[in-house]
C-alpha cells in the first residue's frame, strides 16, 4: 500500500499549494522494525515532490513510555518533554513538512513543532499525518 499512500499524499500536498524546503519525518516510536513505514513513505514523498528528505533533522533523545493508552494531552506532553532534539543547522530558516503516521492528541506534533520553530528556528512547519485515531463517544 505504500506506493498508493505516497501518491495520495503527493496529490494532496500539491493541491494544498504550500511551499516547503524539506520533509521531516517524526522519529519512530520505541518499537524497532526492520522497515519503518513512516520513513518509507517520507522517502517516497520526497522523491514524488522533488523535495529533500531531512532525515535526522529531528531525533529522539530518550526512550518514552508507549503513548497508545495515554489519552490525556497534558499527560502525553509530560511524557514527551525532552524526548526530541532538533538539528538547527538543517532546519533554520526553512519551511518544513512534518510527517507522522498517526494523529491522536497532537502532543507529539506540537512538541516537535515547538522545537522546530523555537530552537530550530524554522520559518514554517506544516503537519501531514496518515491517520487519525477514532474518538470514543
Amino acid at each position: 500500500m505504500i506506493p498508493e499512500i505516497i501518491e495520495a499524499e503527493a496529490t494532496f500536498v500539491v493541491k494544498w499549494k504550500i511551499s516547503i524546503d524539506a520533509i521531516v519525518p517524526v522519529p519512530p516510536s520505541n518499537i524497532r522494525r526492520a522497515n519503518q513505514p513512516v520513513m518509507a513513505i517520507a522517502k517516497g514523498l520526497s522523491m514524488a515532490l522533488g523535495v529533500p528528505l531531512c532525515d535526522g533533522c529531528v531525533t529522539k533523545n530518550k526512550s518514552t513510555a508507549q503513548l497508545k493508552d495515554v489519552f490525556d494531552f497534558n499527560k502525553r506532553a509530560e511524557i514527551l518533554s525532552g524526548a526530541f532534539g532538533v538539528d538547527m543547522k538543517k532546519t533554520g530558516g526553512k519551511r518544513l513538512l512534518l510527517l507522522d503516521d498517526l494523529y491522536r492528541s497532537g502532543a507529539t506534533a506540537s512538541a516537535i513543532a515547538q522545537l522546530l520553530t523555537g530552537q530550530g528556528a524554522a520559518r514554517a512547519v506544516y503537519l501531514l499525518t496518515l491517520t487519525q485515531t477514532r474518538k470514543l463517544a
